[in-house]
């Protein structure tokens, strides 16, 4: 371990600090995206899933709705 910095550049080599900082910043945003995608990330499958099964509630419910005038 001896010479080595801890992002694993030898302690004479020459670092560009911008390409340093752009990819740490992408490393972060990879993190992110990823912890995103667990979170809201669902496939167009399971979107267009779910708006079929709420929209058949939707109609069911509709088809079984009581009108005030229909009452005896």
């Amino acid at each position: 371990m001896l010479g080595i910095s801890l992002d694993g550049a030898a302690m004479g080599d020459i670092v560009n600090l911008h390409k340093a900082r752009k990819r740490a910043a992408r490393e972060r945003d990879a993190e992110r995206a990823a912890a995103n995608r667990l979170t809201h990330g669902r496939t167009k499958a399971e979107r267009s899933l779910e708006t079929a099964r709420s929209e058949n509630a939707r109609r069911l419910l509709d088809a079984h709705k009581i009108d005030p005038g229909d009452a005896p």
